[in-house]
C-alpha cells in the first residue's frame, strides 16, 4: 500500500508563503505514506521533506533586498513548515489510532529543522517521555499517541546530517510508535566528508551528490 498525503487537515486554514501569491492549502511537497511488510509484520511509514529552512525570494532570489523581506520570508517559511509539520502528523494520528504500543508506525525524512525546533516538536505529540529523559522509562497515557525521535542515540559526533556555514545540523530525522522505541538497536548518520552549504543552494545545483547525510536506524524484529 502507497499512498501520497498533502492536503492540509481538517481546521487547519491556508498559510501566506508570499507577498503578493495565493495562500497555501496543501503541503508544497506532498508526503507519502506507505505500508511494508518485513518477516511476516505489516509497519506504515509516512516520509516527508518539509519546507526548507533557505529562504527563496520573488526573482529566483536567494538573498533578501532588505531585512523586511528577509523577515517576512523566513516567517513565511516558517508558517509553511509548521503547518506541514500538522499535516504529517494528522496522518500519524490515523495510523496510530491511540494505538501506538501495538501498532509500529514510523515518520521519517528531511524535517529541515533540528531536534529541538517547535516544528520537529509537532510531530512527536505528547511530551513527557524523550529518549534520555526520566521520563522515557515511565509507561503513561501518552504512549499511545507518541513518536519517539532516535536523534540522542545517534553518536553524539556524528549527530548532524547536514553542515551548514561549517557547523553540524541535524535536520534529518527518524521517529517511530512506542512498538518501536525499544527494539532501536542501532542509530548512525553516514555523515563524512559533507561539504558545507550556505544560504545560496544555487552554488551545488550540478554538484552529483546530495549535501545530506542519511539516517541509519536498525530496529529489532519480533
Amino acid at each position: 500500500m502507497c499512498d501520497r498525503c498533502a492536503p492540509f487537515p481538517e481546521r487547519l486554514d491556508p498559510v501566506q508563503v508570499d507577498d503578493d501569491g495565493p495562500p497555501a492549502h496543501e503541503m508544497g511537497r506532498g508526503a507519502l505514506r506507505a505500508r511494508v511488510s518485513a518477516d511476516g509484520e505489516d509497519l506504515d511509514l509516512v516520509t516527508c521533506h518539509l519546507k526548507s529552512k533557505l529562504l527563496s525570494f520573488p526573482g529566483q532570489r536567494f538573498s533578501a533586498r532588505d531585512e523586511g523581506e528577509r523577515a517576512r520570508f523566513a516567517a513565511y517559511a516558517l508558517y509553511r513548515r509548521s503547518t506541514e509539520a500538522v499535516t504529517v502528523r494528522a496522518e500519524a494520528d490515523k495510523l496510530l489510532d491511540g494505538r501506538g504500543s501495538e501498532r509500529p508506525v514510523i515518520v521519517l525524512g528531511d524535517l529541515n529543522d533540528e531536534p529541538a525546533a517547535g516544528t520537529t516538536q509537532i510531530l512527536l505529540g505528547p511530551g513527557g517521555s524523550e529518549i534520555a529523559t526520566p521520563g522515557f522509562d515511565r509507561p503513561d497515557r501518552g504512549d499511545a499517541s507518541r513518536l519517539w525521535n532516535l536523534a540522542p542515540l545517534i553518536p553524539k559526533e556524528r549527530r548532524f546530517s547536514r553542515i551548514f556555514r561549517g557547523r553540524g545540523e541535524l535536520i534529518d530525522h527518524i521517529l517511530v510508535s512506542h512498538s518501536l522505541v525499544s527494539r532501536a538497536e542501532h542509530i548512525d548518520t553516514a555523515a563524512s566528508d559533507l561539504p558545507s552549504v550556505t544560504e545560496d543552494p544555487s552554488a551545488r545545483r550540478h554538484a552529483p551528490a546530495s549535501d545530506h547525510a542519511p539516517v541509519v536506524a536498525h530496529l529489532a524484529l519480533t
